[in-house]
């Protein structure tokens, strides 16, 4: 029997990839990276000039297509698969990623001179200037006992569809009306692909406030933040919601000429990019917490029941693997954290010994971080550079740096801000925990947990947990291809479940990070001054950053 593969592209910050795949032994045939020719659009707006305010983060539509235009093709041809045996292809998306469009489906940057206002364009997932909306949402939510809140642990992010769409609707009334609709990156994407109109179950869930049985927040509750929003989910997020695994239609000619693919291929629901990694991993059962690590990192768990509790950033029923409750939680900045130190801190003679040694920067800080105890430094710091995700829900939280002296070296600060990062995963665990859902097992997946080796040793004993790593390196792309997969059926030579497919094309490292119990004592000290720090700047016992902040944009 010939051979049959899927294809899966993951959208991610600043790039997206296509991964294709034999679906039969998971193995990863060939693979194409296409940087977004805009990138990540967060000082001025393309073409116009205009400065972006602070917290903004756009991106250019055209350049998700830019993606499926170049990668598709090379894929095919370094593999030299022949088209007709792709019988399936899956996308996933940093999310929320929305964009306001026409009743055309043509988002409205692209239209007209809408293209000059910058509410016209796709707000990226780290889009963080809505947190005045995600108040009031948070507010009259609670005020009014609203049920959904409890469902992303009493508190919406600013990064959520809700507090986007207001914004919009605040500050430009005439792109909010112009709009036909909103939608995610993902699922746009999905209906230049097919042509179909659907919305996924994840991204709704988890992004949209939408709920398997009694859908989206209420037309009441819309009303009370604004009554021009009241209609806001029955008109402008319309649609049909489809699960994940299910086919959302066929390629038409059009992509098919785009992509080299054959007319008629499968095309997956569309799926959130952490989202995607948890099968590609093979965790499709209960207590075994995902680490998708990469800009940022969102955790996930899946269990067989639902419980609310804090820093639970959304918990969803079949939102990650059908029959089970899908649980998300996340720092908003986790490998951004190390690039900004890399590209706007460290000092010139780092850089030139790392050229002289032909080695990376971040190669050169972490070999000699690595040559410290935990706690050498005497250094601790707070991981809040882009906000805090969870479990506090708040993007005007900043980051933190206690203990440097004059005597404090480069690659101390680099390990204080690892560990940094690992203190806030080990209170999302504890937050899982507290709330009663079981956390048994930690695996780590994307870009990071291949290459920062210490990384991985820190979050083992600051945890005091085994972590095992993913084989693959493109874990949300491989998760992506078994969705394509399972969209094309058995009947075509695929899965009928995710699951199923979990158990031929999913794949973990022999080798796992243990804790060493040394390490591990020095960092529960550790830990406990990061909780005292997280608690008096985040629980406001002193609001000085969101002064600050308040000063900064003047």
């Amino acid at each position: 029997m010939e051979k049959r593969y899927a294809i899966g592209v993951d959208y991610g910050t600043e790039s997206g990839r296509a991964l294709l795949v034999d679906i039969a032994t998971g193995e990863e045939v060939a693979t194409h990276v296409t940087p977004y020719p805009h990138g990540v659009i967060d000082e001025t707006l393309p073409g116009t000039g205009r400065k972006l305010e602070h917290d903004w983060a756009l991106q250019h539509p055209e350049d998700y297509l830019e993606v499926l235009r170049r990668s598709i093709p090379e894929v095919l041809r370094a593999s030299g698969v022949s088209p007709e045996r792709v019988i399936g292809i899956g996308i996933d998306f940093t999310a929320c990623t929305m964009m306001p469009l026409d009743a055309a489906g043509t988002p409205l940057c692209l239209v007209g001179n809408w293209k000059d206002n910058p509410h016209s364009w796709v707000k990226l997932w780290k889009h963080h200037a809505a947190q005045e909306e995600a108040n009031l949402i948070n507010a009259k939510a609670g005020e009014r006992g609203e049920l959904f809140l409890a469902r992303y642990g009493g508190r919406l992010s600013s990064e959520w569809m809700l507090p986007k769409a207001l914004q919009i609707l605040n500050e430009a009334p005439d792109i909010y009306a112009e709009a036909d609709c909103f939608m995610e990156a993902a699922d746009w994407v999905i209906m230049q692909m097919t042509g179909s109109f659907v919305r996924s179950s994840c991204t709704a869930g988890y992004k949209g406030t939408w709920h398997k049985r009694d859908g989206f927040p209420s037309d009441a509750f819309l009303a009370s933040l604004d009554e021009r929003f009241k209609d806001f989910a029955t008109e402008k997020l319309r649609g049909p919601i489809l699960p994940l695994g299910a086919k959302a239609g066929e390629l038409n000619e059009q992509m098919a000429a785009l992509t080299g693919l054959e007319p008629g291929t499968a095309v997956a629901v569309g799926n959130v990019d952490a989202h995607a990694m948890v099968p590609a991993v093979g965790v499709v059962t209960p207590g075994k917490l995902v680490l998708a690590m990469g800009t940022s990192t969102c955790h996930l768990l899946l269990s067989d029941k639902e419980v609310h509790a804090e820093g639970i950033a959304g918990v969803v029923e079949d939102g990650i693997v059908a029959g089970y409750y899908g649980y998300e939680a996340g720092q908003s900045a986790v490998g951004d954290i190390f690039a900004w130190y890399v590209n706007e801190s460290v000092p010139a003679y780092v850089q030139q010994h790392a050229k002289e040694e032909g080695i990376g920067v971040h190669e050169w800080l972490e070999r000699r971080a690595a040559q410290q105890k935990p706690g050498e430094s005497g250094l601790l710091a707070l991981d809040w550079w882009n906000g805090n995700r969870s479990v506090l829900m708040d993007s005007d939280l900043t980051g933190v740096m206690v203990g440097m002296t004059l005597q404090t070296k480069p690659e101390e600060i680099y390990r204080a801000l690892l560990e940094a990062t690992a203190f806030g995963t080990r209170k999302i665990i504890e937050a899982f925990q507290d709330g009663g859902v079981q956390v048994d097992e930690l695996y780590a997946c994307g870009g990071l947990p291949q290459r920062n080796r210490l990384l991985m040793q820190i979050y083992a004993d600051v945890t005091g947990r085994e972590i095992r790593i993913a084989d693959s390196t493109q874990t949300a792309a491989l998760g992506a291809a078994m969705f394509g997969a399972v969209a094309a059926g058995v009947e075509a030579g695929g899965y009928d479940s995710v699951a199923d497919a979990a158990k031929n094309m999913a794949r973990v490292r022999e080798e796992s990070f243990k804790p060493m119990a040394k390490n591990v004592e020095t960092y529960n000290a550790l830990y406990e001054e990061y909780v005292k720090l997280h608690d008096y700047f985040g629980r406001g016992g002193n609001d000085i950053m969101k002064r600050l902040k308040a000063l900064k944009s003047g």
